[in-house]
């Protein structure tokens, strides 16, 4: 999910269209279904302030629709709870422990590019901490905004 603020998916939120929220997004939940399908275990740890902002909520409010039907498996995690962990400074996909892929942005919201890396330590350095993450998060069933 996008995590700026001219979110269509957010607007429409923030109008009251549900419907086409879930519209915006289901690209995404089928691209998910279809992963999980082929065996991909896709999970995800949103590691979030508290309290949360109006995005936050919204997030945390669609990820049921969005996220877990399409099979993902999601962790919410206050940042408080991650003072003591090194963690990437920044939103990350790892793709099977070979590739870490990197978001920025910036200040407002926008998109401010990406980056990849395939050198092993980075990988690794982030699988560490993704895992360490993991097991400090609050499952989505259960984290309450």
């Amino acid at each position: 999910m996008s995590t700026c603020r001219n979110d269509p998916a957010y607007l429409a939120w923030q109008k009251g269209d549900r419907e086409e929220t879930f519209r915006l997004y289901s690209p995404w939940t089928d691209t998910a279904r279809e992963a999980v399908s082929r065996g991909v275990d896709m999970r995800r740890v949103r590691i979030v302030s508290e309290p949360v902002s109006d995005y936050i909520r919204f997030e945390h409010a669609v990820t049921g629709r969005v996220n877990i039907a399409g099979g993902e498996r999601i962790r919410w995690v206050p940042r408080t709870n991650t003072w003591d962990l090194l963690v990437p400074g920044c939103d990350g996909w790892l793709l099977d422990d070979e590739v870490a892929l990197f978001y920025f942005f910036s200040g407002d919201g926008q998109s401010a590019g990406s980056a990849v890396s395939r050198a092993p330590a980075t990988v690794a350095a982030c699988a560490s901490a993704f895992a360490a993450v993991w097991e400090r998060g609050v499952d989505h069933a259960e984290y309450r905004v």
